[in-house]
């Protein structure tokens, strides 16, 4: 497994020697590239990587799910690394990247003089993945054209180029990634089903960071050494605030969104003790969707409230008969005494408050409309 993942540290060691104001980074860190490792022991890391070591001796198709940020293409290089096809080609394509009149011929190639601007025959990116694995990422964005190709591939084994007439075979191992969900894609119409299923032969979901608390030590750890020696710095330590700053934020952009504030905080740290500006962490995205709804929710309940009290008023609290709150509304009796229930309405309180006001109001010119959330 030691090839599969790079686990940088031990997450209980590192939390100890953090616990101090401002303690040593570790020496041995590996001086790899990222962009090859995953890093972390955390449970929720290690069922994913022991998916991964059962899946990668095999030829199966893999999907790998997860939110942005979370390391499918780590997964899916560990995949690879694994693999009998290791010592071939691993060819990456952000399927969301390229434009949709050109994915085709970026993934199966073109003949010259195929479409304007094609001077020369060229080889896809299943071509120069002979013999070892494809990492299609973003693969929910492909247009159903496309997916009427890679199904092919998948099934027969087989391709064409673009304004080609012969059939190319291919041995390629496929795997693919995607931060959508493929079922409502179906169910949109987006997406073919029978793709999905010769793509979904053997699920892995990514966790999100957040779901890796004991994963952010080590990260930590991992990204100060590797942003300070591309800096030219010399750090030996970090804060405890910092840590526990680090450590309660939910981090929507994942791996990817503390690696950009780790290097940021890199390149604006003039000592040997790293520190985290707890300012860049105010903005917390996932908070701000939940906290609309809500929002828009306490908005008309406010409305309704204003216009049941109106009609009491005039009706001098009286909620039923001819000039009752509720003929007034329009809404029958028992609806409105529950929302007077749950809006915390006192009645009471428009008893006498009818001969106080003129008697055209502006409810005359109000037709009470049952309020919906939508």
């Amino acid at each position: 497994m030691a090839h599969v993942a790079a686990i940088m540290a031990d997450p209980k060691q590192s939390e100890k020697r953090l616990k101090h104001e401002s303690v040593a980074l570790p020496e041995e860190i590996d001086k790899g590239s990222m962009c090859d490792e995953i890093v972390g022991s955390s449970g929720a890391l290690q069922r994913v990587l022991s998916l991964v070591s059962k899946v990668a001796p095999t030829d199966a198709s893999v999907l790998v799910t997860g939110e942005t940020g979370t390391g499918k293409e780590l997964v899916a290089r560990a995949i690879h690394r694994r693999s009998r096809r290791s010592s071939r080609a691993f060819v990456s394509v952000n399927c969301a990247a390229i434009p949709r009149d050109l994915i085709a011929s970026e993934l199966f190639g073109h003949e010259k003089g195929s479409f304007t601007g094609a001077l020369q025959r060229r080889l896809g990116r299943f071509e120069l993945a002979e013999g070892g694995t494809i990492f299609l990422d973003e693969v929910g964005e492909l247009p159903m054209e496309t997916q009427i190709a890679l199904l092919r591939v998948l099934q027969e084994h087989e391709f064409g180029r673009v304004g080609g007439t012969r059939s190319i075979q291919t041995n390629v191992r496929v795997v693919a990634a995607t931060n959508r969900n493929l079922q409502e894609a179906i169910a949109a119409g987006t997406f073919r089903s029978d793709l999905f299923y010769r793509l979904n032969v053997f699920p892995i979901d990514m966790p999100p960071l957040r779901e890796r608390q004991d994963d952010i030590p080590v990260l930590v750890e991992y990204f100060v050494d590797h942003c300070a020696r591309k800096a030219g710095k010399n750090i030996q330590g970090i804060t405890k605030e910092s840590l526990d700053l680090l450590r309660s934020y939910p981090w929507p952009g994942n791996i990817r969104e503390l690696q950009n504030v780790i290097e940021r905080s890199v390149i604006m740290c003039e000592t040997e003790d790293f520190s985290v500006d707890k300012t860049w962490l105010a903005q917390q995205p996932l908070a701000t969707e939940r906290k609309t709804p809500l929002d828009l929710s306490e908005k008309l309940a406010a409305q309704e409230k204003e216009m049941i009290e109106a009609a009491l008023r005039e009706s001098a609290g009286r909620v039923f008969g001819p000039s009752g709150a509720a003929t007034k509304l329009g809404m029958p009796r028992s609806t409105l005494e529950s929302k007077i229930r749950s809006l915390k309405i006192s009645k009471n309180s428009f008893k006498d408050f009818a001969e106080t006001i003129p008697r055209r109001s502006c409810l005359e010119s109000i037709q009470w409309t049952p309020m919906r959330m939508r």
